[in-house]
C-alpha cells in the first residue's frame, strides 16, 4: 500500500506573472534618471518613500497587530543621523543613508521597553508620545539646529545631477527592498509565528511562539526600513526642521495609504501608494478640500471595503500576487472574509 505523495506549493499562476511585470516596472524605474526631468525625479522619490513607509507600517499593525501612530520618531531619527553622519562624521551622503537605518534600529531598542509596556490602544498614545519626546529633544539641542532645523551641507555640495540621480535610486532601492523585506519576513518562520499571533495571539503563546520576541522583532525592522527612508526623505529635501521631520503627518499618510490598500497585504500599500500619490499630484491645489476628499474616501472604503480595495479585488478574483500562504497541491489561495475588520 503506497502512501499518496502530498505537495506543499506557494507560487501561482498569478503570482508568476506579477514577477514577470515587477521584474519589468523596476528595471524601467532604474532608467527614469536617464529620461525624466529633476522635478519629476523628486515627485517619484516622494511616492517611492511613502511606499516604503507604508510597507513597514503595514508589516507592524497589519501583521504583528502593533498599532502605531509614533513612526515619525524614526523617520526624524533617521533624517538628523544622516546629518550627523555625512555633515560631523564625514561619511558620504549616500553611505550614511542606510547607516541612518542602523542608528534608527539601536535607538528603538530602549524605545521598545518603553511601548512594550502598554497595549491596544494605549500602545499607539504612547508611540505618538514617545514621537513627541524625540521631536522636543530634537528642537532644544542647539547642535541640531534648535527649532530652526539644519541643511545637510555635505549632500548640497555634490553636483546637482549626481545627488538627484543617486537620491532616486537609492529610493528605488529603499522602496523595493522595503516590499522584499515583508515578503521574506512572510515567508520565514518568523512570518508562521507573525500569522499565529495575528489570528489569535493567546492560543499562538500557549504552542510555544515566543509572542514577545516577535513582535520585538518587527519592531526593531519597522524602526530600520523608517530611519533608513527618513534618510533618503532628506536626502531629498535637504532642509531638517524638527517639526517636519517628526510630524504626525507621516504616520497619518501611510494609515491612510494602508487602510484604503488593504492591511495584512503586501500588495494593499502598493495600491494604496499609487492612489494617495495620484490624488495627491491632481488634488494638492485645492487646499484643504484635498484632506477632506481624502477623509471621505477613507471613511467610505472603510465601510463599505474593509480588507481595502485589494481585498475587494480578491473578493471577486482570489489572486496573489505575493503569495505566503502554504497550499497543498492545486488548492485555491484562499478568498478574504470580507467581513473581517481591517485591523486586528
Amino acid at each position: 500500500m503506497s502512501a499518496e505523495r502530498i505537495t506543499v506549493v506557494r507560487s501561482t499562476t498569478a503570482s508568476r506573472i506579477g514577477l514577470g511585470v515587477a521584474i519589468a516596472v523596476v528595471g524601467i524605474a532604474a532608467t527614469v534618471p536617464l529620461w525624466l526631468s529633476a522635478g519629476t525625479m523628486r515627485s517619484l522619490v516622494t511616492f517611492l518613500t511613502l511606499l516604503a513607509l507604508a510597507q513597514m507600517w503595514n508589516l507592524l499593525a497589519g501583521y504583528a497587530g502593533l498599532l502605531s501612530v509614533g513612526q515619525q520618531a524614526f523617520v526624524g531619527i533617521g533624517a538628523y543621523s544622516l546629518w550627523v553622519l555625512a555633515d560631523k562624521v564625514g561619511v558620504h551622503p549616500f553611505l550614511a543613508v542606510p547607516l541612518a537605518g542602523v542608528v534608527a534600529l539601536v535607538i528603538a531598542l530602549p524605545t521598545a521597553g518603553l511601548a512594550f509596556r502598554l497595549r491596544g490602544g494605549y500602545f499607539a498614545i504612547g508611540t505618538w508620545v514617545i514621537a513627541e519626546v524625540y521631536r522636543l529633544v530634537a528642537a532644544n539641542i542647539g547642535g541640531l539646529g534648535g527649532g530652526s532645523g539644519v541643511t545637510i551641507s555635505s549632500a548640497s555640495k555634490l553636483d546637482m545631477t549626481v545627488r538627484l540621480q543617486g537620491t532616486y535610486w537609492i529610493a528605488l532601492a529603499v522602496a523595493v527592498g522595503s516590499v522584499l523585506l515583508v515578503y521574506l519576513v512572510l515567508r520565514s518562520r518568523l512570518g508562521l509565528a507573525l500569522t499565529a499571533i495575528r489570528d489569535n495571539e493567546i492560543g499562538a503563546r500557549s504552542l510555544g511562539v515566543r509572542t514577545f520576541r516577535t513582535k520585538l522583532y518587527v519592531y526593531l525592522l519597522a524602526a530600520f526600513g523608517s530611519g533608513v527612508t527618513g534618510a533618503v526623505i532628506y536626502l531629498n529635501l535637504l532642509r531638517i526642521q524638527p517639526d517636519a521631520a517628526f510630524s504626525i503627518n507621516w504616520t497619518a499618510f501611510v494609515i491612510f495609504i494602508v487602510v484604503i490598500g488593504g492591511v495584512g497585504t503586501i500588495e494593499g500599500p502598493i495600491l494604496g501608494t499609487i492612489i494617495y500619490f495620484a490624488l495627491q499630484e491632481t488634488l494638492a491645489d485645492y487646499g484643504s478640500w484635498y484632506l477632506v476628499l481624502l477623509g471621505v474616501l477613507a471613511v467610505v472604503i472603510t465601510l463599505r471595503a474593509r480588507m481595502g480595495l485589494w481585498g475587494l479585488v480578491r473578493r471577486f478574483r482570489p489572486i496573489q500576487l505575493f503569495p505566503v500562504q502554504r497550499r497543498l497541491g492545486d488548492e485555491q489561495p484562499p478568498n478574504p472574509d470580507p467581513d473581517a475588520p481591517a485591523l486586528r
